[in-house]
């Protein structure tokens, strides 16, 4: 699973969006608080505290973050720069970068660390680490693949006007024309941008390009453009304009103006960046890890750093990941042995890979029933959850196939941040592109990761927080999200759930599939591995579809780092539990050792570390 955001575009263009990390992997909505920044002080106005001072300077710090990505405010429900889409130059990033700068300078020079309470003190430091996570990474500014094995900015531009541009009026449809019309110096910014990084010797890897050209022609195919069916993007767009309160002439003046902005240029700015990757296919040469690149191994070593936020060496995470293999495989030798299988445990992943109770029809109705069943375990899942939680998220969460023109380029699955103001609702969605690929096993653990406890429980409730910075709710770190969406296909046993041997078998596959990562990615980027190399690897060592294992080692290649994320977080947070259960004995409540986890949003593993130790030496209880 991977959380996308799935708003924006992926690749180097988004790192270059995002490379603020803590400071503006985030986004809210702090208006009331920049209009007391502009305004002057009352003169009877009492004197503010050193903890309301520093507020206000994050939430206004927050603010011009976010108003320099007019797709971020969007995507918070902030209609803001509404006709417009970001700016994908690379003197946007230095100019990102040098604003980040700005702000840590005037922190550490304005206020006073010593006079803040205990979560300002936390905010001041993890603000700080943002700044110098996005510094570590900016000289490494040009070395993600735009084009990725999972996603590129071709098809989330779709999904962003899809999922997030809200036609509430004539205006917020004109709006939304104006974006299609930008699409077009959108593109032509990303394609300037990948020519530049291939005369540094940058070149996404040869297999990503097919699939990506062949997306990118999706996404101009159809009505308006040809006598095919609509297109989703002009679908979408009658359908929103459909459902104005406009008049007849309005409406047909609506779409008219929508059709001449995708046969013009929204069309032109596809047909030029399939033209760039045209020109970059004829150059990509090879499919290895970003050792390749200049400077690729200093690149791996950053990227590991940033991802796991642990001083962990690549070769320390694939011994790890060997160890972790060999645990996971014992316990799965158990069920099967239980469950009367007589053979070998690779024996036993191709018997359950190919028998039909395993699988779902390759139909319609057999990616409705994957869907249904997956509803049902979220729906089981919030059911018993305030046994284990005291607070719920109040965003609804919706369980949704990925759409047809974006299956060969989406992961397995993934999940979709709600809009804060309660327009979007939480997504999590899963890739049933060929349902004889897909397990009906491990419907329960991924529905647990990416639904509930998963993903919905950390990334929605920590938008909910209260007297939390902007830059925190809205924040990110992957290691932690990832642990937790783990811990959660773990603690579904916990909670009542596998009680089908198969299923609990299939946690374990997913859990193994992590393990398998830890050496795969360490593999390719660091012991310089082949794709075939890893490959083999995942189908001598998991349960996972021969579809679903290319795309993995695909992704793998193109998103260096980021798949170890998923189980140094699980490990360290089944640590810190073991740690709480073992300190506090009796007194140990799993309620508040979540709400201990989860109650500062997402931190660095450290962070969530010294938490945890603070709770237990403070003797447990709700916190």
């Amino acid at each position: 699973m991977n959380t996308q955001e799935k708003s924006g575009f992926q690749g180097n263009a988004m790192r270059r969006l995002l490379l603020t990390t803590a400071v503006v992997t985030a986004f809210a909505a702090a208006s009331p608080v920049m209009a007391q920044q502009a305004q002057p002080a009352a003169a009877e106005a009492p004197a503010q505290s050193e903890d309301q001072r520093i507020l206000a300077f994050f939430e206004a710090a927050f603010q011009e973050q976010i108003a320099d990505s007019p797709q971020t405010l969007t995507s918070l429900g902030i209609k803001r720069d509404y006709d417009r889409l970001n700016d994908y130059t690379d003197a946007a990033a230095v100019r990102r970068m040098e604003m980040s700068e700005r702000h840590l300078a005037r922190l550490q020079a304005e206020f006073d660390y010593d006079a803040l309470n205990h979560q300002n003190q936390l905010s001041w430091r993890l603000f700080e680490h943002g700044v110098e996570q996005q510094r570590a990474a900016f000289p490494f500014r040009h070395h993600g693949f735009t084009f990725a094995a999972n996603g590129n900015p071709t098809g989330s531009l779709p999904v962003f006007m899809i999922n997030s541009h809200r036609v509430d009026s004539v205006e917020d449809a004109r709006a939304y024309i104006a974006r299609l019309a930008e699409a077009e110096r959108v593109m032509n910014e990303i394609s300037a941008d990948v020519l530049n990084a291939a005369e540094m010797g940058i070149v996404s890897p040869a297999f990503v390009f097919e699939p990506t050209i062949g997306d990118a022609r999706n996404v101009i195919s159809g009505a308006p453009f040809d006598d095919g069916e609509d297109n989703p993007v002009w679908a979408d767009f009658q359908r929103k304009v459909a459902a104005l309160d406009a008049s007849d002439e309005d409406k047909a003046r609506l779409l008219a103006d929508a059709r001449a902005a995708l046969t013009g240029p929204w069309l032109r700015g596809y047909e030029q960046i399939i033209g760039t990757l045209q020109t970059l296919q004829a150059q990509a040469d090879s499919n290895e890890g970003v050792w390749r690149l200049p400077d690729g191994e200093a690149y791996y070593a950053q990227r590991v750093a940033a991802s796991t936020t642990t001083d962990l060496t690549p070769q320390q995470i694939h011994q790890i990941g060997l160890d972790e293999v060999a645990r996971i495989q014992g316990e799965m030798e158990v069920i099967k042995d239980a469950v009367g299988f007589e053979g070998s445990l690779q024996e036993f992943f191709a018997f359950i890979k190919t028998d039909p109770r395993f699988q779902f029809p390759n139909t319609a109705e057999g990616r409705e029933a994957y869907l249904a069943e997956a509803r049902q375990h979220v729906a089981n899942a919030m059911e018993v959850a305030p046994r284990f939680f005291h607070t719920l998220p109040e965003a609804e969460l919706e369980v949704r196939a990925v759409e047809e023109w974006r299956q060969a380029t989406a992961s397995v699955a993934f999940y979709n941040r709600p809009a804060p103001d309660g327009s979007r609702p939480g997504i999590y969605y899963v890739n049933l592109a060929d349902m004889t690929q897909v397990l009906r096993p491990q419907i329960e653990g991924i529905s647990y990761h990416e639904g509930a406890p998963g993903h919905h429980f950390q990334i929605a409730a920590a938008m909910e927080l209260e007297g939390v910075p902007s830059f925190r709710r809205f924040g990110g770190y992957g290691v932690y999200s990832e642990g937790w969406g783990l811990y959660s296909e773990w603690l579904g046993g916990e909670m009542g759930f596998y009680q089908d041997p198969y299923s609990d078998f299939g946690r374990l596959s997913l859990e193994l599939w992590r393990a398998v990562r830890l050496v795969t990615d360490t593999g390719i980027h660091a012991l310089r591995w082949s794709r075939e190399d890893a490959i083999a690897y995942f189908q001598q060592n998991s349960l996972l579809s021969e579809l679903d294992i290319v795309k993995e080692v695909e992704r793998y290649v193109t998103n260096p780092g980021q798949a170890v994320s998923y189980k140094i977080g699980q490990i360290r947070i089944m640590e810190l539990r073991q740690r709480a259960e073992a300190a506090l004995g009796d007194e140990f409540d799993v309620r508040d050792f979540h709400a201990v986890v989860l109650g500062d949003g997402a931190v660095p593993l450290n962070v969530l570390e010294a938490n945890v130790d603070a709770w237990i030496a403070g003797g447990g209880g709700r916190p």
